[in-house]
């Protein structure tokens, strides 16, 4: 038993694509939470910028 535990620890094919799913997963729910967190702050300053184009330009 010893020895099919350590030979499945030294086992490396396939590591390198679970990795990759791995990194993908946690890089998509960063961006989810920094669009949820930063989505709202976002359209104000737009709104804002238009707002102020707007008046610059006499309308």
């Amino acid at each position: 038993m010893r020895r099919l535990i350590a030979r499945f620890l030294q086992d490396r094919s396939g590591a390198t694509a679970l990795e990759y799913g791995i990194i993908m997963a946690l890089m998509f729910l960063v961006m989810l939470g920094a669009l949820s967190a930063f989505g709202g702050t976002g359209s104000g300053i737009f709104n804002r910028a238009m707002d102020a184009i707007r008046e610059g330009m006499g309308g």
